[in-house]
């Protein structure tokens, strides 16, 4: 185990940045967004001060509560704030650390000598953005409180019992005037407090609905060996037990999980300080070379690999791999376009170093699981050259204008930043569509038939598909590893398929692939689902179209009810609209609906679709039980 480093916590160890103008002013630049992704934002601010004082070794029980008017309480039993004066300010410390902006432990007093929070905002920043916000604390034998409105002070801080116990609680609503919406979502929270759980094994974090009494405990003796194993629980597993390896050098600590499934795609996620690093940095680096270096070793040594033979690469030995590499260092420093990627270049020796050794250990100590894993990596190899020539094949034929697919009708424009293309169910839409469109600026690809499950596959069987072969080409980008988003020969891929269950399956399949295998089209909002209406109503030789059954009741009332003068057309497919009903409803760029796909979180999307399209049944069947109140207009 990790010794924790105790250090003084008291009213000098608290720093003043600045204040706290323009909190309110521009929420957005504090927070991210006023939306719901802010509004949660703002418990995990909270929670991550609790965090920091578990990392600090002073805290083992957090309590998140969403109360019925949604306002939270989090609960920790750390050392609770300090509550004398400040030396600076002349107030006590709890108020400074409450309506004073970047004023904490964390910055650079001593306070905390790892901290979970570093690039976030604090206390402040949530009680500037809240209607009301009240703090108590349990400190020395005293219980202290103090109220505050919108980042304004409503009482002083006064002493309102006593208690041997210690800790902060803190409520506070958020502002209805700041943010779009104020209802918090459990299942969101659920997913960051469960994964500060496993970050941070051995703390226990309860969420509590207080809506509808739904309460979950979070607690994991194992950490991210638990984690690993949780990402795997819908998924075959190689081996029984995940690999662990923990160790702390030039004062980083480093822990690493891994674990194989009978897939094949990668999942490596990293974090720092609890944050996750969702760009990756030093300490993925690091650990990619142990991992790449070890198993070629492992398997020269013993004989898997001839020594004349070439070693298994990077990918090779990644493919069906689950893995967590966490590390909590001092002074971590974060670049990148969203500031979620590790810059330390120490950081990459000492997790390279721990990592190896202790993944070289279990292998010499579990000799059947590295000859599974040795195996499934040659595989691989042989797979990803049988791949790499199909891809240079695909290559060669993107680079031939001549030779894009026959059933592509292209733009004649040659700038992608104008073009976007329709991927579209079967051949009847396909040419209602290419009747349609605007030939300047939209292609036409029709699918026929659906499309292989890339769940299930590897990439040189996928390259075998004539339909997946025929869209990598249309696209111009590649695929898998090879995958250019600069190459790109269109803006937006529109997926228009009919609003039925098997149009449903086979936006799916192609989210699917699109995720699994140009990974980037999706991060970087390039993919959109049209929404086709689902009816026609025609009454005095004018038609309206509608997209939902609600909307469908609105306009019955507008224009005047249903009668026989009223024809009501319920669509089953964009076959049956001709070349100028789909382009007034559905290709219209100035009357159009379309829906940007967008995946916020890896973690949650990769157990999406190995639920829907992996190969076990019983999580299906769980999800789409769970999920069938959110599904309407569907043809079963």
């Amino acid at each position: 185990m990790v010794e924790h480093i105790k250090q003084s916590y008291d009213e000098s160890q608290i720093q003043v940045l600045e204040g706290l103008e323009a909190v309110r002013k521009r929420p957005g630049m504090y927070i991210g967004s006023t939306s719901s992704r802010g509004l949660h934002h703002l418990v995990y601010e909270i929670v991550d001060n609790s965090i920091d004082e578990a990392l600090a070794g002073y805290c083992k029980n957090i309590e998140v509560y969403i109360h019925e008017d949604n306002s939270i309480t989090v609960i920790d039993d750390g050392r609770g704030m300090p509550v004398g004066i400040h030396p600076k300010m002349g107030k006590s410390t709890v108020e400074v650390i409450m309506t004073v902006l970047h004023a904490g432990g964390k910055f650079g007093g001593g306070g905390y000598k790892v901290s979970g929070g570093l690039h976030g905002v604090g206390a402040s920043v949530v009680n500037a953005l809240s209607e009301l916000c009240e703090v108590t604390v349990t400190r020395e034998g005293s219980v202290w409180k103090q109220t505050y409105s919108k980042g304004n002070v409503t009482s002083e801080l006064t002493k309102i019992g006593e208690d041997d116990g210690q800790g902060t609680k803190t409520h506070f609503k958020p502002d209805h005037e700041i943010f779009e919406e104020t209802v918090y979502d459990f299942e969101i929270l659920s997913q960051r407090l469960r994964e500060l759980a496993f970050l941070n094994k051995g703390i226990s974090i309860q969420l509590t609905d207080e809506r509808d009494g739904k309460s979950e405990n979070y607690f994991y003796e194992g950490g991210i060996k638990s984690f690993v194993s949780y990402l795997n629980r819908n998924k075959e597993v190689l081996h029984d037990e995940p690999i662990y390896v923990e160790g702390v050098k030039d004062g980083i600590v480093v822990e690493v999980s891994l674990q194989y499934h009978d897939g094949y795609n990668e999942n490596m996620f990293s974090f720092a300080n609890n944050i996750d690093t969702v760009e990756g940095g030093t300490h993925l680096i690091g650990f990619k070379a142990a991992l790449t270096r070890v198993f070629n070793d492992y398997g020269k040594k013993f004989g898997h690999l001839k020594e004349n033979e070439k070693n298994l690469s990077g990918d090779d030995i990644r493919e069906g791999l689950t893995a967590v590499v966490s590390i909590k260092i001092s002074e971590p420093q974060f670049e990148g376009q969203t500031k979620t990627k590790l810059g330390n270049s120490e950081v990459r020796s000492v997790v390279d170093s721990i990592a190896g050794e202790g993944i070289s250990e279990f292998l010499e100590e579990n000799p059947a699981v590295g000859k599974v894993i040795i195996e499934k990596s040659l595989l691989a190899q042989r797979a990803r050259d049988a791949a790499r020539k199909a891809r240079e094949l695909t290559r060669k034929s993107v680079l031939e204008r001549s030779t894009l697919p026959g059933k592509l009708a292209d733009c004649s424009s040659k700038d992608p930043l104008e073009c976007e293309i329709y991927i579209v169910e079967g051949d009847s839409a396909g040419g209602s569509a290419k009747q349609g469109r605007n030939r300047k600026f939209q292609a036409i690809l029709p699918l026929r038939g659906k499309i292989m499950n890339v769940e299930k596959q590897r990439l040189d069987k996928i390259l075998g598909s004539d339909t997946i072969r025929s869209m990598v080409t249309a696209f111009g980008g590649g695929i898998g590893k090879d995958f250019d988003v600069e190459k790109l020969r269109y803006n937006r891929i529109i997926i228009m398929t009919d609003a039925d269950v098997d149009g449903a399956h086979i936006r799916t399949l192609l989210l699917t692939f699109f995720y699994r295998y140009m990974r980037e089209l999706v991060d970087q909002g390039h993919v959109y689902i049209a929404q086709p209406p689902l009816y026609k109503i025609s009454k005095a030789k004018k038609d309206h179209y509608v997209y939902t059954d609600k909307e469908l009741e609105d306009k019955l009332v507008e224009i005047g009810g249903k009668d026989n003068s009223v024809g009501i057309q319920r669509y089953k497919g964009l076959g049956e609209m001709n070349a100028t009903q789909l382009w007034d409803t559905t290709m219209d760029p100035e009357r159009r609906i379309l829906l940007k796909v967008s995946i916020e979180d890896a973690m949650a999307a990769d157990e999406i679709f190995t639920i829907l399209m992996g190969d076990k049944v019983e999580p299906r069947r769980e999800f789409i039980q769970q999920n069938a109140k959110y599904v309407s207009n569907l043809d079963v």
